[in-house]
């Protein structure tokens, strides 16, 4: 419930004070379609690396966990432990090259690794019978052995990345006052005449685009555009 908050409720509030204020927000939406919008969710998280990482980690192990209790866990019973083991590395190893591609090697392998080791404590909980592969909730047996207390530590570190850090990042994100998506200089004209103006950019129209003209306030087509390499829309949240 926490992933799908973050990811339904974090571009809204990007949107919203990138652009100051709800009627901005509510302009620049109505110039952008469903593809526009998973742009926004695209350009906050994955291309602010450590909030891909964390999400693609945390979103690992969450879908993981959720089909193991689905009965994914009984039906892994049947199978030898490395072959359950080699299995759950292929998401993380998906995520990680998405991460990767987006922001490099590195966090492609750290992503990697860390969504991998979150799925090897779900494992550990169903094989030291900290859970019930017939029902996949907790039996409330106690943390004994060494393989339980690994478990339990992957599990408090899975919920702290899941209930603190990837909030907070998301929200940092959201009120960082960056664009989401290019910035350029275009030719615009907002009943003043033609004139250059920043703009950032809603959705693409022909052989321009519908974007929002910053000093104007206002949503505006742009011809005849150069790309800006200042993303910076307004200061964040904190500086305000």
């Amino acid at each position: 419930m926490i992933l799908l908050a973050v990811l339904l409720t974090v571009p809204v509030l990007k949107l919203s004070w990138t652009l100051g204020g709800g009627d901005a927000a509510n302009d620049a939406l109505g110039a952008m379609g469903v593809p526009d919008w998973l742009n926004i969710v695209a350009g906050i998280f994955l291309t602010n690396a450590l909030l891909a990482t964390v999400l693609a980690v945390v979103a690992c192990r969450v879908i993981y966990s959720f089909f193991a209790a689905a009965g994914g866990a009984a039906w892994q019973q049947r199978f030898a432990q490395p072959t359950t083991m080699a299995w759950a590395a292929v998401v993380p190893i998906g995520a990680g090259v998405v991460v990767g591609a987006f922001n490099g090697l590195v966090w492609a392998v750290i992503t990697m690794a860390v969504g991998y080791v979150l799925r090897l404590g779900v494992i550990g909980d169903y094989a030291t019978g900290r859970r019930s592969a017939d029902t996949g909730r907790r039996t409330g047996q106690a943390v004994e052995t060494a393989a339980q207390r690994a478990s339990f530590v992957i599990w408090i570190v899975s919920l702290v990345l899941a209930v603190v850090v990837l909030p907070v990042l998301a929200v940092a994100a959201a009120l960082d006052g960056r664009a989401w998506s290019t910035v350029l200089i275009c030719d615009v004209d907002t009943g003043g005449g033609p004139h250059r103006a920043r703009v950032a950019v809603l959705t693409w129209s022909g052989s321009g685009v519908v974007a929002w003209d910053i000093a104007a306030r206002a949503v505006v087509n742009g011809r005849d555009c150069a790309t800006d390499p200042d993303d910076r829309i307004r200061d964040p949240w904190w500086r305000s």
